[in-house]
């Protein structure tokens, strides 16, 4: 099949190629005996989304080899009579069910997963993927392919809100306007909190201002009131020790960031301010399908480009740079959009 790889002798290239393995998922039935994980799913690609994370991958992070990519929407091809057929995205992290971490319902934290695309798991940069049968979540037919491919990172941007406790009013910047930071915007601009979006992207600025939510550039961000928490999105080694010189002491900064450099910050305003950092990842995805079913979020007005799958490599640059919001791959498909 067509892919996308990271191959294991260059880990800091990507390659196209046209006769990568396809998927053959696992049941407990191949393994004549119970499943050494669960049951999976065949899942045919209608459209992935490429995000930063996945440009970070490209640049040596978590050491990933094999197709990269998480975020997508497909069709069951193979797996449980109820979800052949059936349009799916799915949850990207893969526990083993059976750890300590895992039966206490902390399955996203299993010391033993895999993660789509990210680690130890062939991704969506390609024609077809596996995933475990528990993992899918039905796309109601309300919601169009070009919608549900942000279900993964629109889950993660509402993720946010189980780390915050908002009073109302309460002052909430979203640091960087990329991908994840339009989502995280969208999601806090419902609730009744003072927003500002801080980013360099005049584009997305732009964007964010015609959704009705306020921005200021980076350049012009600092010496303004602090912020009761402060949304780290920037995407950059840099984002933690900006979000410290915006938050009010005892204030809240929820890091969002991933990336491939190490990143070097003095720690001790932390300590001195008294304020809660928080790491936030993943989230759960009814929400998101919520949001997105009900039209409380406009992700199509993200997406710049379409590439199809052969023009894969064009499209990673394309998504690197600042003109592009949300580049898309479409496996079969021919010409951009």
């Amino acid at each position: 099949m067509q892919a996308l790889i990271v191959p294991a002798d260059r880990p800091r290239r990507v390659e196209f190629v046209r006769d990568y393995p396809a998927p053959a998922p696992v049941t407990s039935a191949r393994h004549g005996g119970p499943a050494r994980s669960p049951d999976e799913v065949l899942i045919r690609v209608r459209l992935a989304g490429i995000c930063t994370t996945d440009l970070e991958i490209t640049r040596g992070y978590m050491q990933f080899t094999g197709v990269p990519g998480h975020e997508f929407v497909g069709t069951v091809e193979q797996g449980p009579a109820e979800l052949v057929g059936r349009r799916v995205v799915a949850e990207i992290n893969c526990p083993c069910g059976q750890c300590e971490l895992c039966r206490r319902g902390l399955g996203n934290h299993c010391p033993q997963r895999t993660v789509l695309g990210i680690a130890g798991h062939d991704g969506t940069f390609a024609e077809y993927l596996t995933v475990p049968a528990a993992n899918c979540h039905v796309v109601p037919d309300e919601i169009a392919d070009r919608q549900a491919v942000f279900v993964e990172p629109l889950a993660a941007a509402a993720h946010v809100l189980d780390a915050l406790e908002l009073n109302r009013g309460a002052r909430v910047a979203v640091l960087g306007s990329g991908r994840l930071g339009l989502l995280v915007a969208q999601v806090l601009a419902r609730r009744s909190c003072d927003l500002v979006v801080i980013g360099r992207n005049e584009r997305t600025l732009t964007l964010c201002e015609r959704w009705g939510i306020r921005t200021v550039p980076a350049t012009a961000a600092e010496g303004g009131p602090a912020c009761d928490a402060v949304i780290e999105c920037t995407g950059s080694p840099e984002g933690l020790r900006r979000a410290l010189t915006l938050c009010r002491p005892m204030g809240t900064i929820v890091l969002k960031s991933t990336y491939a450099e190490s990143a070097t910050v003095d720690l001790a305003p932390v300590v001195v301010n008294e304020v809660r950092v928080i790491g936030s990842r993943c989230g759960a995805f009814p929400p998101a399908l919520r949001l997105l079913a009900a039209g409380d979020v406009r992700v199509e007005d993200m997406i710049t480009a379409v590439y199809p799958l052969e023009q894969g490599l064009a499209a990673l640059e394309a998504a690197a740079r600042p003109e592009h919001i949300k580049v898309l791959l479409q496996p079969g498909a021919s010409g951009t959009d």
